[in-house]
């Protein structure tokens, strides 16, 4: 990890900040980088079960959660830096984890920072944040996931027009159509989102691994698939150590203590 995207833990929560806000947190290959380092270590890191994703976005007029690809390195040659193999683009967006992420946006999603926001988990967002692919504006392309992601998010004819239009779209019009989980005031993104994590990290953790990528994969995947998917899961988590950890508290009236096996 690099100073461009910081890293720190708080129990079983790791706080995951884009550090550029002089470049509007532009993704060039330091961040692709970084943010691949990142989430390295998130996935690694046997005590900690959920990230944040969030921004800095400290002296900016106009506050961006991230402008997305760094244009000045794709009109200099520099494109294929700012993914990664495993990641793709900002090293992210195409990335494989088991932990889920809610991501904090306090300010403009746009682009490829709105493709960010759409490989994340959960969403919390401020009433001043917004949510745009601009590309057809620049006769671009939303290539990291964008453009199948968003209408999944928020259905076809919303994501239609705004990725036709290139217009963003204002965060309570998000939060109405489904793309954000909770609005909050600005400055308190960061904060919701961590009371969000500490409800998740409650829960058994393996049980919210397997549950968040079987959600996900009924955004294609056919019932059959899902039925074996869920019934593979259900045997794996129900075999593991603390489904009797939970049980037992269940009927001790007490709270779990769990260990992540």
């Amino acid at each position: 990890m690099s100073e461009i995207v910081t890293y720190e833990t708080d129990g079983h929560v790791a706080l995951i900040t884009l550090n550029r806000p002089a470049a509007r947190n532009a993704v060039n290959g330091d961040v692709a980088a970084g943010l691949e380092a990142a989430i390295d270590a998130l996935e690694a890191d046997n005590e900690v079960w959920v990230g944040i994703l969030t921004a800095n976005t400290e002296g900016q007029t106009r506050p961006v959660f991230c402008a997305g690809a760094d244009l000045k390195e794709i009109n200099a040659g520099n494109g294929a830096a700012l993914g990664t193999k495993r990641g793709g683009f900002a090293g992210f967006a195409y990335r494989e984890r088991r932990k889920p992420i809610i991501v904090a946006v306090d300010g403009l999603a746009t682009a490829g920072g709105c493709e960010l926001v759409l490989a994340a988990d959960l969403v919390v967002a401020t009433t001043r944040s917004s949510f745009g692919l601009a590309e057809v504006k620049r006769n671009l392309l939303a290539g990291a996931g964008g453009l199948f992601r968003l209408p999944r998010a928020i259905g076809k004819s919303a994501a239609m027009e705004a990725i036709l239009t290139g217009d963003p779209i204002p965060a309570q019009r998000a939060y109405d159509l489904g793309l954000v989980n909770r609005l909050v005031e600005p400055g308190e993104a960061v904060p919701e989102a961590r009371r969000l994590a500490a409800q998740i990290v409650t829960s058994a953790p393996l049980a919210v691994y397997a549950s968040r990528a079987i959600v996900l994969a009924s955004a294609y995947e056919d019932d059959d698939t899902l039925k074996k998917m869920t019934n593979k899961a259900f045997a794996e988590v129900t075999s593991a150590e603390d489904t009797k950890e939970g049980l037992m508290a269940f009927i001790e009236k007490r709270a779990p203590q769990w260990k992540g096996a």
